[in-house]
């Protein structure tokens, strides 16, 4: 390179890297001069409607900063900050909480959205941190409220948020003899984890969505038949009488291989729709989910019947190569001198909730009614596994879950005052000793290495983490997110679906495990936006609605689902569903390249990586893709950044950025996706301070 071309390169080069550093700081989009400057601290006292202490009612706090302090009691105090893009950003309080010593809830608000933490009792200076909350592009007011309030508050730092490493959660099952399609099926769930959401929708278990026919037993015939004449097959094993003394099937099949149930109440035969919520999202997206849920709640032993969950299983994840998780609405006697161990009992009389004088700890003592019931709770279950089992079939085990429920009602965060569950309502203590017992029995007893296991958390406070069963006995965790009406956080309007990525739970929770397990949500009613989840960073291992009842429809109903978020996120690369599943799934393979939609600094920008051979068409460095690489190309980049609309994928502008633009520009391989740190990588080359663009050399 000629002299005085070098020169006007660098000159050049000098131009770009000036527009990268704005695009960076956001003065594209809005006025650096207005923007805030992170970290941010400000004084408490200097907080608009804060007044100035210097001691709470004569007691001392010493260390403070400035000229004092200020003391939440009565009347809020609010600052204002500016930042260039929406996005999470931290809060931390300098402060103490000498009023309660069992600890105070306190809250903020952002824009009006509230946000809460748990102040332990401090009689020094601590940090109180807040959590990640979500601001919006522009001016943002912080407020803290004096709703619980009693906090003293030295200083308040407003900072970017920072993101821990997705990519160190375990993608081993903690079951040492877990089989090799489990072992599959977790490698998978690691490879996806931070990078892709994988879709899941609930099916209804029991009697739910229930159809009725016109088949009905002929005593005189011997067969069931419908009322156009087509015969159905008789289940041999199901024979009943009613209380007449008449016989009859409980079952029978149809040519189309569909189970049929006897009715007492009409004395016809019905079937359950279970595909009703996979269909209507197949209607809605033309897709299918990749993860479809189950319950095996029909198995308790008061009143057990087989509702075909096993089979149903089998034949999604053998036919359709789907993934399958379950959870364990197994119900208890709600009183227990109704109940006769072994004998039926009426379902009225029998609960899940914490409304019973069933006796959690007794499930692990040996000569109480608790523990020969609970006995045969797990042998109903383990039945139901093994079959799966034997097929071949991993699944995703969620039992005894929402355990901690509301927050504690007393001094005690962890008594199990505010579960609604029985498995739960004896506290963490017993809930923790009950799952243990459970697993050791299904692995050790039953011979079962077929699960996954997965456990709910709250993030109430940091006593949240003391439900959390265990690294050696957790594989994911998960929340089950029901907001639907309230507390919006991304600045839509309340009272309609909540699209809340909820980031700062998703956040709380992989502290509580120190990054080392994946996290998920495992039930939910309206799904997290795709902008949302991108914004917010907030990457759940899967999604999964629950289904539709006659009391909340939460797929299809407009209270909670905005069905155009749903397509949305359904087409997204993003989203991974049911055909995008690798068709080696439970051999340990991935044939298919998996695509993942992340955020830099600036639009959202996708990659794609594979786990078999590299992009081979890759140029890289020629995001414009015409052949070469030049300062166009870093130019690009930065228009891309700082104007999507008009230079990004869907822009306006006649050149804009292409998919194959985005995978040549995509040199910097520290950080995924578009950022100016490729334009800057290009500018090296061009000036000779790279050797090559090519991220492998």
């Amino acid at each position: 390179m000629n002299r005085k071309l070098k020169k006007a390169l660098a000159a050049a080069a000098a131009g770009v890297m000036a527009a990268v550093q704005c695009g960076a700081s956001g003065a594209f989009t809005t006025d650096a001069a207005d923007e805030t400057a992170f970290p941010y601290v400000i004084e408490g006292e200097d907080m608009k409607g804060a007044d100035l202490w210097k001691d709470i009612y004569q007691r001392e706090i010493p260390g403070y900063s400035g000229e004092g302090f200020f003391y939440l009691t009565a009347n809020p105090a609010s600052f204002k900050v500016t930042v260039p893009e929406d996005g999470m950003y931290s809060i931390v309080v300098r402060g103490a909480q000498i009023l309660n010593e069992e600890g105070r809830q306190q809250a903020v608000k952002i824009n009006g959205v509230k946000y809460t933490t748990y102040a332990a009792y401090s009689e020094e200076w601590t940090d109180y941190d807040f959590g990640m909350v979500r601001m919006n592009k522009g001016e943002n007011t912080i407020e803290f409220i004096s709703e619980y309030g009693y906090l003293a508050m030295d200083t308040v730092t407003v900072d970017n948020a920072k993101f821990p490493d997705l990519s160190l959660a375990d993608g081993t099952p903690v079951d040492p003899d877990a089989t090799p399609e489990t072992k599959a099926l977790m490698a998978y769930l690691k490879s996806v984890y931070g990078k892709n959401i994988l879709s899941g929708q609930q099916e209804i278990y029991g009697g739910g969505h229930s159809v009725q026919t016109t088949i009905r037993y002929d005593a005189n015939a011997d067969k069931c038949v419908d009322s156009d004449g087509v015969e159905y097959v008789i289940d041999q094993d199901s024979w009943d009488k009613t209380e007449q003394g008449e016989k009859f099937p409980w079952h029978c099949t149809g040519p189309d291989g569909q189970v049929y149930t006897y009715s007492t109440q009409n004395r016809n035969y019905t079937y359950n729709d279970y595909d009703y919520e996979v269909r209507y999202i197949k209607g809605l997206t033309g897709e299918e989910p990749a993860i479809r849920g189950f319950d095996f709640g029909s198995y308790c032993p008061c009143y057990a019947w087989d509702d075909g969950v096993a089979q149903r299983m089998i034949d999604w994840t053998k036919n359709k190569n789907g993934i399958c998780t379950a959870s364990w609405h197994v119900n208890v006697p709600t009183q227990k001198a109704d109940y006769t161990l072994g004998e039926p009992l009426a379902f009225e009389k029998t609960t899940y909730t914490e409304k019973t004088d069933f006796v959690t700890k007794n499930c692990m003592v040996k000569g109480t009614m608790e523990y020969d019931y609970f006995q045969l709770c797990m042998k109903n279950l383990a039945a139901e596994l093994k079959k799966l089992q034997d097929a071949g079939v991993p699944v995703i085990f969620r039992p005894f879950h929402e355990a901690e429920g509301n927050p504690s009602r007393t001094n005690d965060p962890i008594d199990g005052s505010g579960a609604w569950f029985w498995w739960s309502k004896e506290g963490a203590v017993v809930y923790n000793q009950l799952w243990n017992f459970l697993q050791d029995t299904l692995n050790n007893e039953y011979g079962l290495h077929n699960l996954i296991w997965e456990q709910n958390l709250y993030a109430w406070s940091d006593a949240s983490a003391k439900w959390y069963s265990g690294d050696d006995r957790v594989d994911i965790v998960g929340f089950d997110k029901y907001n639907c009406q309230y507390n919006r956080h991304d600045g839509k309007q309340q009272g309609v679906p909540n699209e809340d990525a909820e980031a700062g739970i998703f956040y709380t929770l992989n502290k509580f495990v120190k990054g080392k397990k994946m996290v998920s949500m495992p039930e939910n009613d309206s799904v997290p936006s795709l902008t949302n989840m991108t914004v917010e960073h907030a990457y759940w291992l899967y999604f999964c609605p629950w289904y539709d009842s006659e009391q909340a429809h939460f797929l299809c109903g407009e209270d909670y689902q905005d069905p155009d978020t749903l397509k949305e996120l359904y087409t997204s690369d993003f989203c991974i569903t049911l055909s995008e599943l690798p068709k080696d799934l439970y051999k340990g393979g991935s044939s298919q390249p998996i695509t993942t939609t992340t955020t830099a600094p600036g639009p959202t920008t996708t990659t794609t990586t594979s786990t078999t051979a590299p992009h081979e068409d890759i140029v890289y460095g020629d995001t414009n893709c015409d052949t070469k690489v030049e300062l166009a190309d870093a130019i690009l980049i930065m228009q891309a950044l700082a104007n999507p609309n008009k230079y990004g994928v869907k822009g306006t502008y006649e050149k804009h950025l292409t998919e194959q633009g985005k995978l040549n520009g995509d040199v910097d391989k520290s950080v995924e996706g578009l950022t100016s740190n490729d334009a800057l990588f290009i500018q090296e080359y061009l000036l000779n301070k790279r050797a090559s663009l090519d991220p492998e050399k």
